[in-house]
């Protein structure tokens, strides 16, 4: 997918005008943000914004998250453990402590 953001007013105002006039590119537009269909037609509409509001507008080439094949089993199982936590207000450092779970510091260090 093409990721496409638009930074400045104009430019947020064309991203929509592009959205709404080429629906079947649009994968899913949220204010500022657009992601278009990774096809020639929808590189088009991005290098379009490009032309017309310069660095207004990234553009960046994505591809789709796969938690069970960049991520280690630990951190996704201490994903859930957390999130099902007893108290919503425990700091996930205070959580992990004590518990055979990654450390914050430990996944803040490793790359995916």
């Amino acid at each position: 997918m093409l990721l496409v953001i638009a930074y400045s007013r104009e430019a947020r105002q064309t991203l929509r005008n592009v959205c709404r006039a080429h629906e079947g590119t649009v994968v899913r537009q949220t204010g500022r943000v657009a992601l278009l269909a990774e096809t020639e037609f929808g590189a088009f509409q991005a290098l379009r914004l490009r032309a017309k509001h310069g660095v207004e507008v990234q553009l960046e080439r994505t591809r789709p998250f796969n938690e069970f094949e960049g991520v280690r089993e630990g951190v996704r199982e201490a994903a859930q453990a957390y999130e099902t936590r007893d108290e919503p207000a425990t700091p996930y450092a205070a959580f992990a402590s004590g518990r055979e779970l990654p450390s914050k510091t430990e996944m803040q260090d490793r790359e995916l």
